[in-house]
């Protein structure tokens, strides 16, 4: 992208760093030392350590292959993305391209197991995007798995990045375009990456000046990864910056035109530099012909000089954009997380993707196949909370809900909500405000595309609620020859009948209370129902119902949770969705028996830690002795300290979660009492059951007298 202040500071850091003397100052050297890259000297990828996510920086580690060398890159099975791509090329209308560029990447998101800051930047509007591409200014970014898991997961494709720039960036396109040869090579060693970690293309950003002998080979370089991702990945792209032109200059023309023409003809699609003018769309479409839809018009977030002005007014690029019917690649999002938009993060980046989703609405739908499972993000499991340690691990964002940003201008708002138990998971969804008596009100969760046949369907819920606030879920049916239709499951149908707007359902299906329960701290309530679905619809959408309860229906409740009526005739209302699943069976997943895996510890080291205790790091995998492997969202990885002492009852510790079939321990202190450790790997299915605990697989580590 062009020069920026912002990646000035970094490279001048970086060169700072390099040319430090031996005798810097003691807060200057920790500063340099603060902003070097796990990555960076004396990384040595081959050694065990936490798994990191970390880019290819020289065209030496590209053509040796080492980084897909399970001998030379111990992080590289970490780094694999669990969830399989969409696969289908992208549909004929405007797209909206996401460009990650969110503090120089691979920050808390280069944990591929997690990390320990619960506040780490996150993208959740995944239904108002196309495709998300990972930036760095590194030579080959590597997208973390943990966004590739999650954009997947909502049917977004996922680019990594190819940059060169500055002088050193021109020394690396001589020694590539040297020869057509040389240029096909690297061109297939980008393609491996992609297919072998599972994600979906690259961004190529060729941002230096080149002598014009170089630009045929740099056509074929981009020709080749084009024809050879098509031919490894289904639906893969490759999408070109508008940056040097077919004259081997480097002059942004920031709309496509005869300079940039030729690159976009091999490739999937042109990434328009972000300083456009008003006109430039429209020259735009001009030039493509029937490739319109391949042109992403960049806009800058942070706003440097970009149309519109990026920052709160976005939507006056994206409104223009709209109105011409051509595509954009929005740089740089987290510019709400970067800046500290007020009042929080979450609130301000519910506002601003609000502005997009008014200006282009919803360009995804989804459950689209079955089981659907959304506990709306990450740590408890079942109602029970596994762990209290602050973490974070994109990978687990399940389904997130299509909530349309309303601020506080609303009688009911619905939000994600962090602060209160969750019944699975980090977040619930909880509704709040005030009702009338007669009212029955809907906020819509999911854009379904899910096509229906003659079958029953399951769905599984749970709620949180207050004595007099009444919930249900609404599914809405759509068919092209007959007329829709909306189904209401609720546990007290009584109460919705009788209100004033109950003839906007077609039906009403009675919610049971299934088992298990939360537990007693909790309020969670487990709901099931059977809905019967006919061919010929689609669901449409998956809503959650409100109202308030009939008087003299209210349960026993406390008072503090029982509030006066307001002075319009409103009254207070509150309910949380803790999880919901759709399914074509009522009975959970039947998981294969703990002797159906192999488990395997390697790497086992032991550390000193003190007179009593050591510290014992290790790999820890597993597999099923069966060639037919069933596909698990996730595993859970608990660890139990045992004793010779039979009475003594082993405690059990909630290590982390797996996205792959294998889990780094590192640093776990083992007290000089203890026999034996046991690792427990607990696997969730689609549907968002979880193996029981006494039936899943397990490690058993034997410590020996010399380690103790």
């Amino acid at each position: 992208m062009p020069f920026s202040p912002r990646r000035r500071l970094r490279c001048l850091l970086r060169g700072l760093r390099a040319m430090r003397p031996s005798s810097a100052a003691p807060d200057a050297a920790a500063a340099a030392e603060d902003d070097r890259r796990p990555w960076e000297p004396p990384f040595d990828a081959s050694m065990p350590a936490p798994p990191i996510s970390y880019p290819i920086t020289d065209l030496a580690t590209l053509a040796s292959r080492s980084y897909l060398s399970a001998a030379a890159n111990f992080h590289l099975p970490f780094n694999r993305a669990s969830v399989p791509g969409p696969g289908e090329p992208l549909p004929a209308r405007r797209r909206v391209l996401v460009c990650h560029d969110m503090q120089g990447g691979y920050r808390d998101d280069a944990e591929p197991q997690g990390g320990d800051n619960p506040a780490a930047y996150a993208l959740w509007h995944w239904h108002l995007v196309d495709v998300f591409v990972y930036f760095s200014h590194c030579l080959v970014t590597l997208p973390p798995p943990c966004w590739t898991n999650a954009a997947h997961l909502h049917g977004v494709k996922v680019l990594g990045t190819f940059i060169t720039e500055w002088d050193k960036g021109a020394e690396v396109c001589r020694e590539m375009l040297a020869t057509e040869a040389s240029a096909q090579m690297y061109a297939e060693r980008l393609t491996e990456l992609a297919a072998t970690l599972g994600f979906d293309g690259w961004l190529i950003n060729i941002e230096v000046k080149l002598e014009v002998q170089f630009i045929d080979n740099l056509k074929e370089f981009v020709n080749h990864l084009t024809k050879t991702m098509h031919a490894a990945v289904p639906g893969s792209l490759v999408i070109w910056y508008d940056a040097i032109t077919v004259n081997g200059e480097l002059d942004w023309q920031n709309k496509l035109n005869k300079y940039n023409k030729p690159f976009f003809d091999f490739c999937d699609g042109l990434f328009a530099n972000y300083t456009w003018k008003k006109n430039f769309p429209q020259d735009s479409v001009a030039v493509a012909g029937n490739r319109k839809y391949d042109i992403y018009m960049g806009i800058d977030v942070f706003g440097r000089n970009t149309f519109g002005g990026g920052q709160w007014t976005t939507n006056i690029a994206l409104d223009l954009l709209k109105k011409v019917d051509v595509s954009t690649a929005i740089f740089a999002p987290g510019w709400v997380y970067e800046t500290k938009q007020p009042p929080d993060f979450q609130s301000a980046q519910n506002r601003w993707w609000g502005h997009v989703e008014k200006s282009w609405g919803i360009l995804r739908s989804y459950p689209k196949q079955l089981p659907f499972y959304s506990d709306f993000d990450q740590v408890s499991v079942e109602g029970l909370q596994v762990s209290s340690d602050p973490w974070n691990n994109i990978s687990c964002q399940s389904f997130q809900p299509m909530l349309k940003y309303t601020g506080d201008q609303v009688q009911l708002q619905a939000f994600m909500d962090f602060m209160d138990e969750p019944y699975s998971g980090g977040y619930c969804l909880t509704i709040k405000g005030s009702v009338q008596q007669n009212i029955i009100l809907s906020e819509q969760l999911f854009n379904g595309g899910l096509v229906m046949e003659d079958e029953s369907i399951h769905l599984f819920y749970s709620v949180r609620a207050d004595a007099n606030s009444a919930v249900g879920l609404s599914l809405d049916l759509a068919s092209r020859k007959k007329e829709g239709t909306s189904i209401l499951v609720a546990e007290d149908i009584t109460t919705f009948t009788r209100k004033i707007q109950n003839h906007k359902y077609g039906s009403y299906v009675k919610a049971d209370k299934a088992e298990p329960h939360g537990p007693d701290n909790q309020d969670w309530v487990l709901y099931k129902a059977t809905v019967q679905s006919s061919a010929g619809y689609t669901l449409a959408g998956i809503n959650i119902v409100c109202t308030l309860k009939i008087v003299g229906k209210i349960s026993p409740e406390p008072e503090d949770r029982i509030s006066e009526a307001n002075t319009d005739g409103s009254s207070p209302y509150r309910a949380s969705l803790g999880h919901m699943s759709i399914r074509k069976t009522d009975a959970n997943t039947e998981f294969p028996p703990a002797e159906s895996w192999i488990t395997k510890g390697e790497y086992i080291s032991w550390s000193s830690s003190s007179n009593t205790s050591k510290l014992v790091s290790l790999k820890i995998s597993w597999k099923l002795k069966t060639t037919d492997q069933p596909s698990f969202r996730k595993y859970n990885i608990y660890v139990e300290n045992l004793t010779a002492d039979s009475n003594v009852k082993a405690s059990r510790s909630h290590l982390g979660v797996a996205s792959v079939d294998a889990f780094y321990v590192s640093n776990l202190e083992v007290s000089s009492e203890v026999t034996s450790v046991k690792f427990i790997i607990q696997a969730c299915a689609h549907d968002g059951s979880w193996q029981k605990l006494e039936e899943c697989p397990k490690f058993f580590l034997i410590p020996v007298p010399s380690e103790l």
